[in-house]
């Protein structure tokens, strides 16, 4: 089986490699699920103490596999995947995580460096929720995520648009934590992981813990309606024209059904 999920360390800081260069690290099932055991592997190593996540190839994360979308119920399955096995435990992961983004981060790409704890990205990378334009709703954690992230004015125009941000924009909305020029990206992320690798990691950790604690509230609230308004939109024919639209390369018509 081919391997998509590469790992290496250095002093103390494991770089998580996305890499499916030639689908520009888009996330299909037995890449989700390899980057999932990745993650808990991870986790469970006591000899890791920051965790950077990055892509190989000209893109961080395109997203989700669209061509695996097409297959029917493969779109609850995927999401599934990435939100339970990938996001949850890329949140959770014991060690501070810094997604590392060059590229494109699109759609679920995107949501993988948000649920990483910190950011540093090119100035010329672009972040992008463009969901709407094949018929598709982000789910409400991921919706909570970019509010929580940069509040709910910008995440409605990302959301609504699903017109792509660069680097430099996503640092003034405070999604990302630092920007630089790409050739400098490599450099400033291990700069940032070797100075919280340096400190006390049960600190750390404590302290990665409170501020996921006080971030439960919102996360905990009631959203079953939305989740029968999700499962709607998965079963729509706007769904399904979106799809068609992009694998014809034309402009989707839809129609509210």
């Amino acid at each position: 089986m081919q391997q998509y999920v590469g790992t290496s360390h250095h002093d103390g800081v494991c770089f998580l490699t996305l890499d499916r260069p030639d689908k520009r690290n888009a996330l299909s099932g037995v890449f989700m699920e390899q980057l999932a055991a990745a993650i808990a592997r991870i986790a469970g190593d006591a000899g890791t103490r920051v965790v950077i996540l990055r892509g190989n190839g000209p893109a961080f994360c395109a997203g989700l596999d669209l061509g695996e979308l097409e297959e029917p119920g493969a779109l609850g399955s995927l999401d599934g995947l990435l939100v339970e096995n990938v996001l949850k435990p890329l949140e959770a992961c014991r060690q501070p995580t810094i997604a590392m983004v060059h590229g494109d981060a699109i759609a679920g790409g995107c949501q993988l460096a948000l649920h990483c704890d910190l950011r540093v990205a090119a100035a010329d990378a672009r972040f992008a929720m463009p969901v709407a334009r094949i018929g598709l709703a982000a789910p409400y954690p991921l919706t909570l995520k970019l509010v929580e992230t940069i509040g709910v004015a910008a995440t409605k125009e990302l959301l609504f648009t699903g017109e792509p941000i660069s680097g430099e924009r996503a640092f003034a909305l405070g999604m990302v934590n630092r920007v630089v020029q790409a050739a400098a990206l490599e450099e400033a992320a291990l700069a940032l992981a070797s100075t919280i690798a340096a400190n006390a990691p049960l600190a750390v950790t404590a302290m990665k813990q409170y501020v996921r604690r006080a971030g439960r509230a919102l996360t905990d609230l009631p959203h079953d309606d939305l989740a029968v308004f999700a499962e709607r939109i998965r079963q729509s024919a706007d769904l399904r024209e979106g799809l068609l639209a992009r694998r014809e390369r034309r402009k989707a018509s839809f129609t509210g059904r």
